[in-house]
């Protein structure tokens, strides 16, 4: 069973293509933030949830669900 379910995350993601999208740059920047940590450089955000999970997605999709990273939509010329 995933957690969160996929339907809730789609809610706030608008539809599947952005999702997958923000899903992925987000899991980039939670696996940047765990490697950079012994450096001491602090340029990316820590995870915004608590997890039980280790994967970086499936934390990105904790987030996505609980609504703490949001779509910035940038319109067309």
């Amino acid at each position: 069973m995933i957690n969160p379910p996929i339907e809730d995350v789609l809610k706030t993601a608008g539809n599947r293509f952005t999702l997958v999208v923000l899903a992925a740059r987000r899991a980039r920047q939670i696996n940047a933030y765990f490697n950079q940590l012994g450096e001491g450089l602090g340029t990316y955000a820590p995870p915004q949830v608590t997890s039980q999970s280790r994967k970086a997605l499936s934390i990105s999709l904790e987030e996505i669900a609980e609504g703490k990273v949001e779509v910035d939509i940038v319109p067309e010329d």
